[in-house]
């Protein structure tokens, strides 16, 4: 068995027993039932993810995997790869969308160089300068897929340790539409046309050159749908894969993990496939404008709770629900009850 096997097997559901408790909680306060409707289904799922009713999420964290994809070569994407590089490295400096998001909300942000292609001054969990080119051979080893799962695990685990309560999900690499999209088509039997869109800003002549390059990769390769492993190292990318880890990770340690747009969700779907008990730890923040999202979103049947257009990535859609929970966790947290106020409690309909 391998280590990434036996991590998998230590998963456990969540509690019952907690989510019971914060619903009590909830019912107990003031409003009538159920009124702050998503707010509060999201709070109590939480209380089942870190079984207990006293939810905490004032240390707040970003991952951002960043990884360069070896199919750029293939004219799929409207920039170069050295834009990975510095996009990353705008993080560490507040100079990146995301990381910007992430001081007005009071998130922490972790930009991890997992496989950009030159050196960086990011943290360093570098499994290799990018991938190989799907369009002419497998994108990874299956090796070097488990070491990034890997990676993803270990960040949480650590970000839990210094006291991290809730963490989301980004990512930056040139590429990284044309990776997840074909993964996507692989898992959910899609035709490569229905789960490709622009990416950052492709022509239509682009985009065609984009959905032929995966549609032949995956003729090429024979990605194996029910061996997420397989279907990640042959046309997928490091970042996917340790963002993947990051959502076994949330499991594993019972911690809220939050995914971003498409990119995110193709890593929650690949966690969810390899233990289905992930799905009850990840938190969906936004709907992509990615043609996929919508569909990957069915498939993991959590709804969503924004939808603002965004197709950044980054992370940005995942640290832009923070406040929303903060103010959801303001009412639970602070709000008198029916017993303080002398008020009858409100009781279901029939």
């Amino acid at each position: 068995m391998t280590n990434l096997e036996k991590m998998l097997e230590k998963i456990q559901p969540v509690s019952l027993e907690a989510v019971e408790r914060a619903w009590n909680h909830w019912n107990n306060i003031a409003i009538p039932l159920h009124s702050l409707g998503r707010l509060q289904d999201t709070v109590v799922r939480i209380a089942g993810m870190t079984r207990s009713e006293k939810v905490d999420l004032k240390k707040k964290a970003l991952i951002v995997m960043c990884a360069d994809n070896g199919v750029v070569e293939e004219g799929v994407t409207q920039s170069g790869q050295e834009v990975t590089k510095i996009v990353a490295e705008n993080f560490l400096q507040e100079k990146a969308t995301a990381s910007i998001l992430c001081r007005k909300a009071g998130a922490d942000i972790f930009p991890v160089d997992i496989g950009v292609a030159s050196d960086t001054i990011l943290i360093n969990h570098k499994i290799a300068y990018g991938t190989k080119n799907m369009a002419k051979e497998p994108a990874m080893t299956r090796q070097q897929v488990c070491d990034a799962i890997e990676v993803g695990i270990s960040m949480v685990g650590e970000l839990k340790e210094k006291g991290y309560g809730i963490i989301a999900t980004g990512e930056m690499g040139i590429g990284n539409t044309t990776t997840s999209s074909a993964i996507t088509a692989v898992l959910l039997d899609a035709e490569p046309e229905k789960v490709t869109g622009k990416g950052a800003g492709l022509s239509s002549k682009g985009l065609e050159k984009k959905i032929n390059t995966i549609k032949n990769a995956i003729k090429s390769h024979q990605p194996d749908k029910n061996d997420v492993v397989d279907v990640i190292a042959k046309v997928g990318g490091f970042d996917i894969a340790g963002l993947t880890g990051v959502f076994l990770g949330g499991a594993l340690y019972q911690i809220p993990i939050v995914a971003d747009g498409f990119i995110s969700c193709t890593a929650a779907l690949c966690a969810v496939r390899l233990n289905a008990l992930v799905k009850d730890y990840v938190i969906t923040s936004h709907k992509s404008k990615e043609p996929a999202t919508n569909m990957i979103l069915a498939a993991l049947g959590i709804p969503v709770f924004l939808d603002c257009d965004m197709c950044l990535g980054e992370g940005s859609g995942a640290v832009t629900i923070f406040p929303i929970l903060d103010m959801a966790l303001a009412v639970y947290n602070s709000m008198s009850t029916f017993d303080d106020n002398e008020m009858e409690h409100y009781v279901p309909l029939a």
